[in-house]
């Protein structure tokens, strides 16, 4: 403890806190693993995980008009460099790329030395991936895949194509931990022309564009660019991502260079999702275009995390990628209120379908500013039940007998009559529903009060004003009537 202390404190002296924690994280990872994982305390372990907040993997994804503007800059940039890499070279500058694939350096003899920078890599872009495409190509990776640009940048040129339509990949995936770092992932490679739309085509096409390059490297790896080391030299071709995993290249120029811009801010009178004019450039963060392809791959299952995930475990995906993301609670408010108005009008259709049975086609509801004076009257002779009146208990509409049904049931009857004398009780009635709610499941609410509370809500209801509706709610009492019409053995 003594000892950890002491480390981290030096660290603090020269570094900020995030500086310290990836430190801390690296210790971490070596620590955990055997054979130091079994002769360590997991409680010294734990100290070199240092939990993190308010990072850039915790931000919301991106929104549906960011990701778009994201990926289709990305795209047109890969199809560029295919496009690029495919033509057919100058005769002029035939012997100098033909020494760069030899050596992987490009001769400037005999240019100035300041044009010497720019004349080098308009050389090696004919015929080789740069550092400058590393964003584009990155970025156009994970939307593909939905895997993290960790484990992109460590891909292997180890694969299998199955059946020309897919193709297996090796992957690895350090965060998994100790024995768990090793996976794969079966890519689907889809028709020519669409390289860049799929993830195996795109990892199909990036291995052939980078074979030159990968030519001249001994340990054959996936990535293999030409680093240019500036107007002198000594231009190279190696794996970027061999010695570390940052790209060394600015997103920000990238996102620049296209002008995207945040649309957090919409302008009065936008479409949804809209950049407002002078709006904030759009900040590129891999850890958030990896959460917004989760989110919408989520929102494409229909919310079925199990068959969401790919990356990641069902747990990890939801508390680090969809629990709080504006976008999946916008989704899934979308998915309650489709799902409410279905049940609703479920229970609507089951109303209809027993008032039509009965002889009806809406309720028999008589206000007191109907002017129905005749019907006002024959409704002064009926009799009371619990919400409403009844015509004639003694002859129901559909056997001629005399009604042996539940209370509930007069809301789906010919012989039954709402007048405002009704309106306190319904509402007290209302309020029992929604509390019996809190206390049962879902299906069995709906099943059970759903045809009666839809009948009370948009058959009774609408035909009173809101002044009478106000009235009754200062008359209404608190109901004990639904507890008489269930059955004694619910209430055991």
């Amino acid at each position: 403890m003594r000892h950890f202390t002491a480390f981290k404190r030096s660290l603090a002296e020269t570094s900020d806190r995030n500086t310290v924690s990836k430190h801390l994280h690296a210790i971490g990872t070596i620590l955990d693993q055997p054979p130091l994982a079994t002769q360590i305390d997991e409680t010294l372990r734990a100290m070199f995980r240092p939990r993190t907040r308010y990072t850039r993997a915790n931000a919301p994804g991106y929104s549906d008009s960011e990701l778009r503007s994201i990926i289709r800059a990305a795209r047109s940039d890969v199809a560029a460099i295919r496009d690029r890499l495919r033509q057919p070279i100058r005769e002029a500058d035939a012997s100098a790329i033909e020494n760069a694939l030899l050596t992987g350096g490009v001769s400037a003899d005999g240019v100035p030395f300041l044009d010497r920078m720019a004349h080098r890599r308009r050389l090696a872009e004919q015929v080789f991936i740069t550092r400058q495409d590393l964003i584009p190509l990155l970025a156009l990776f994970v939307h593909a895949t939905g895997w993290n640009v960790e484990t992109i940048k460590e891909l292997t040129t180890a694969h299998r194509i199955i059946e020309g339509v897919a193709v297996e990949v090796s992957l690895v995936k350090r965060r998994r931990g100790s024995g768990k770092w090793h996976n794969s992932a079966t890519w689907e490679i889809g028709n020519p022309g669409q390289e860049l739309r799929t993830p195996g085509g795109l990892y199909l096409l990036l291995l052939q564009l980078m074979a030159p390059a990968r030519s001249l490297l001994d340990d054959d790896p996936y990535w293999a660019v030409w680093l240019g080391a500036g107007r002198s030299g000594p231009d190279r071709v190696a794996n970027p991502f061999q010695n570390a995993l940052n790209t060394e290249v600015s997103n920000r120029e990238w996102i620049a260079r296209h002008g995207l811009r945040s649309s957090e801010h919409s302008a009065p009178g936008a479409k949804a999702n809209d950049a407002a004019p002078g709006s904030p450039a759009l900040s590129l963060s891999f850890p958030r275009l990896k959460k917004s392809v989760d989110v919408r791959r989520t929102r494409a299952v229909g919310g079925h995390l199990p068959s969401a995930t790919r990356s990641n475990t069902v747990p990890v995906l939801f508390r680090n990628y969809l629990s709080g993301d504006p976008s999946t609670l916008d989704w899934a408010q979308d998915v309650m209120s489709d799902a409410v108005a279905d049940v609703e009008k479920s229970a609507w259709d089951a109303h209809e379908k027993a008032l039509n049975a009965s002889g009806r086609t809406r309720l028999d509801v008589q206000p007191r500013n109907s002017g129905d004076e005749a019907s006002l009257s024959n409704t002064q002779a009926v009799d009371e039940t619990g919400w409403s009146a009844c015509r004639d208990h003694a002859h129901h509409p559909l056997t001629g007998r005399r009604c042996s049904q539940s209370f509930l049931d007069c809301f789906h009857c010919a012989n039954s009559v709402v007048t405002n004398d009704h309106l306190p009780n319904l509402l007290s009635l209302l309020d029992a529903l929604e509390q019996r709610r809190t206390h049962m499941s879902i299906d069995g609410w709906w099943r059970r009060y759903g045809p009666t509370w839809t009948a009370i809500r948009y058959d009774v209801l609408p035909q009173f004003t809101e002044g009478e509706v106000r009235s009754a709610e200062e008359q209404k009492q608190d109901d004990h009537l639904l507890d008489l019409v269930e059955p004694r053995w619910e209430h055991s």
